[in-house]
């Protein structure tokens, strides 16, 4: 036995020195942060492989593949799914090991300390919804030409590997096409990264709208009342120009790494950054930010992880007949605002529907219109201005004039987008009274203006009518 565990021993430790060797040029991080890579990788793989299975329903084939796309040394996971628990269990040879729970209505959460808080929260049931989309989920206003070339344009983007998994076009309110890849339905919700920081924006939104964003002049977190960070506004916020030093790289040991897979808190990593440039004059884009935005939304209405779940469903999700969304919280059971919300391409395009029509929904106004023009309207950044409250716009000037250096050249200059890793879109575009939707999973570049253009309706796509550019 004794000989058995010196040959064990031995065999994790030449493992363990070939991973470290390798890692340089193989795997794509330093062997000094090899630690710290083990510790993402299994809290990624966790956490995604959870989500992905009791939240998408995917195979944990497809789990593994995905998350094979950010890194070869994800191949090396095992995972291990306990139906059961509802817990997903990630391992990396020996050196590290991180599980995930899935909760109904929660999604997943890495198992980082005391997650009790989870455990108490109760969700709420929405109503069911009839009609035809978006107040339910109706759908027979489909273009039957733009359906084809919506199926075609989907089939060919996964010919050629980008794994599209789902496309949706809403012209003029109505639900005209929508295209899925196998194993993808209308009611499957996929993950959107980054654009769950348009929607923690709107949630914001929908608190000034209901008067509760405070105005008084005083720092966001009584942490930052004794520095220089006493004067960052909300609107700095919004707007990612807060000036807090944030370390958004995605590599091993950085602040975005630790915040998503590896801490207890995600919003605490940004809320202990020190200040590096005067609020509102630098952009600079952080998650950071936005789960501090998360943090505090949660504050305004009580402080308590059931607060905020409380105003996310009744608030969003139930007006907006949102049967498909999960909204993931970090272990401490504040939203994870930057990163981690599930929705079908339907309930994404509600949000963007909702953008559309200036904060109108079903006859209620969800949103102030001048809320909702401000959040599409430039910052005030020295270095960044395209950027409205956690939306990215096509235009950084304030006129909205053709000509200008656009985002996506081929598409309207007063489109502004909902936008996440793998290239997850939602477009709203007020001068064609358009929305769509492309969610996916593409590891290098997606030809968003280029695909979106040819499903525009026929107009002059660069050009702003008076209307348009007052909306």
């Amino acid at each position: 036995m004794k000989k058995l565990l010196l040959i064990l021993v031995a065999g994790t430790a030449s493992l363990a020195l070939a991973l470290a060797l390798l890692a340089p040029t193989l795997l794509g991080f330093s062997i000094t942060q090899l630690g710290n890579a083990v510790n993402i990788a299994t809290g990624m793989g966790a956490k995604l492989a959870c989500s992905g299975h009791f939240v998408s329903g995917f195979t944990p084939a497809r789990n593994l593949e995905d998350l094979a796309s950010y890194s070869p040394a994800n191949r090396l996971l095992d995972l291990q799914y306990d139906e059961q628990t509802k817990r997903v269990t990630a391992s990396l040879l020996g050196m590290g090991t991180t599980s995930a729970r899935y909760r109904p209505g929660l999604g997943c959460t890495l198992d980082i300390g005391d997650t009790s808080a989870l455990d108490q929260i109760r969700i709420s049931q929405l109503p069911e919804t009839e009609g035809e989309w978006p107040r339910g989920n109706g759908a027979s206003h489909i273009d039957s030409a733009l359906q084809q070339q919506l199926d075609a344009l989907l089939a060919d983007d996964n010919v050629a590997g980008m794994q599209t998994r789902a496309l949706l076009v809403v012209q003029d309110g109505r639900l005209v096409a929508e295209s899925y890849a196998e194993g993808i339905t209308a009611q499957t919700p996929l993950l959107g990264w980054s654009m769950g920081k348009s929607l923690t924006a709107m949630m914001v939104g929908r608190l000034e709208q209901l008067g509760q964003v405070p105005t008084a002049a005083a720092p966001l977190f009584d942490e930052w009342k004794q520095d220089a960070r006493a004067h960052i506004t909300l609107e700095d916020m919004l707007h990612m120009s807060s000036g807090l030093d944030f370390d958004e790289t995605y590599a091993p040991g950085s602040d975005a790494t630790r915040m998503l897979f590896n801490s207890h808190s995600a919003s605490a990593v940004a809320l202990g950054s020190l200040a590096l440039y005067q609020p509102g004059e630098h952009f600079s884009y952080s998650s950071g930010t936005t789960n501090l935005l998360a943090r505090w939304i949660t504050d305004q209405r009580g402080g308590t992880p059931q607060d905020g779940i409380d105003f996310f469903r009744n608030e969003i999700l139930r007006p907006l007949g949102m049967q498909h969304t999960v909204f993931e919280p970090d272990p401490s059971g504040i939203f994870v605002g930057s990163s981690y919300i599930y929705a079908s391409a339907r309930d994404w395009a509600r949000l963007g529907l909702l953008m559309l029509d200036r904060g109108q929904w079903q006859g209620e106004q969800l949103l102030d219109p001048e809320w909702v023009q401000r959040a599409h309207t430039p910052n005030q950044s020295n270095n960044a201005p395209a950027y409205g409250y956690q939306f990215w716009l096509n235009s950084g000037t304030k006129e909205l004039a053709a000509g200008d250096e656009l985002r996506f050249p081929q598409l309207p200059v007063d489109a502004y987008f909902m936008l996440g890793n793998r290239k997850q879109v939602v477009m709203i575009s007020p001068s064609t009274n358009t929305v769509m939707v492309r969610l996916g999973w593409s590891a290098g570049s997606y030809p968003t203006g280029e695909n979106f253009a040819r499903l525009l309706p026929a107009v002059e796509k660069t050009a702003i009518s008076a209307e348009s550019a007052a909306r």
